[in-house]
């Protein structure tokens, strides 16, 4: 049975509410926020004395680590703060 394309409702279709469209709520940034930066680089032996302490010193004054690259003989440690 082949259906007949003239029942089918045209659109949009009648008596049927349509959905409004719902925006993303967005987020209103007054003040911009800057940055200050921290490089420590440090070879293998000093970072088995180091390690956590350092690592929780630096965060306690308000340093986020965001990133490690790895070094031929150690590493090299990339910090972010918000500069006040």
């Amino acid at each position: 049975m082949r259906p007949n394309l003239s029942e089918f409702p045209k659109y949009p279709v009648p008596n049927v509410p349509q959905q409004p469209h719902v925006q993303p709520p967005t987020v209103f940034v007054y003040e911009k926020q800057r940055w200050e930066y921290r490089v420590v680089t440090h070879d293998v032996a000093e970072m088995q004395r180091t390690g956590e302490d350092e690592l929780n010193a630096l965060g306690k004054d308000g340093w986020e680590l965001v990133g490690v690259v790895a070094l031929p003989n150690g590493a090299r440690f990339y910090f972010k703060r918000v500069l006040s």
